[in-house]
């Protein structure tokens, strides 16, 4: 126990000052933290074909979600990759109002009896059997102008939806500002003019190919999303921001990455 107790701490001094390096990079190198915004950690589990998929899901929808929601951690989005490498895949979204929750989230789930309980099967899997193959995770800071996750009115409606989630990553920090301040000086609104529902915008703290920033947006139907990107990449307003001198004079963003999932019938996004 002391030796937890010593590991959570050090974590939680580490995530302080990580904080403070958010707090001076935030969005562009003058912005200020505002309180309020999230923290978002994305979680990608790597499976094989077969019955891991099924335990996988059923630790999400019993165990790691009732023990999320208990501690004020909500609303967590889970997702099955439809398109994209490396399938089967299932993402996971983890939103938190401090960096302190984020960090002490796996020591209070080890010592959630119901949690240890419900997920017995994945947390205990043979190393024969694992119930995933691997998992990668990124830290991102909400972007300043949209402090928080949205849910799209498909999801309270609990209709139909698919979601597109975005990785952009730029030359350098310069570079990555530059794109976070594009967002900000009017793609948001290009993009609610044009008919998307954005779920969240992230600037990645930690994580792979960095500087990155991540973002997802939510759609009807995958027919949906082919027309509204034909109507943003057509509009008038997103034809005169791309072609602004201070986001044109050289590609600030080298590498685009996107992924089209489908939401598991228990997430909460």
């Amino acid at each position: 126990m002391r030796r937890r107790r010593f590991l959570v701490s050090t974590l939680v001094a580490a995530g302080v000052t990580l904080a403070d390096q958010a707090n001076l990079r935030a969005d562009t190198p003058n912005s200020d933290h505002e309180p309020g915004r999230q923290y978002y950690e994305l979680r990608r589990y790597h499976l094989r074909a077969g019955p891991e998929t099924g335990i996988v899901h059923n630790f999400f929808k019993n165990a790691f979600i009732p023990a999320a929601n208990r501690l004020g951690i909500r609303p967590i989005g889970v997702f099955d990759q439809m398109l994209g490498p490396r399938n089967p895949t299932v993402y996971v979204l983890i939103p938190c109002s401090s960096l302190e929750a984020l960090v002490r989230l796996e020591a209070h789930l080890r010592s959630d009896r119901e949690y240890l309980k419900a997920g017995h099967d994945f947390l205990n899997a043979p190393a024969g059997a694992p119930a995933y193959e691997r998992m990668e995770s990124s830290l991102m800071l909400a972007f300043r102008g949209r402090p928080r996750i949205q849910l799209p009115p498909m999801t309270a409606a609990h209709r139909p939806r698919v979601f597109e989630l975005r990785a952009y990553e730029s030359p350098s920090d310069r570079d990555h500002w530059r794109k976070i301040e594009m967002f900000h000086s009017g793609e948001f609104d290009i993009f609610r003019a044009s008919g998307f529902w954005p779920v969240f915008y992230g600037d990645t703290l930690i994580g792979q190919r960095l500087p990155q920033l991540t973002y997802m947006l939510a759609f009807g139907s995958l027919s949906e999303r082919n027309r509204l990107w034909r109507a943003f990449d057509t509009a008038p307003a997103w034809q005169k921001l791309s072609h602004e001198e201070r986001f044109a004079f050289e590609p600030i963003v080298t590498n685009v990455t996107n992924f089209i999932l489908s939401p598991a019938p228990y997430s909460q996004i």
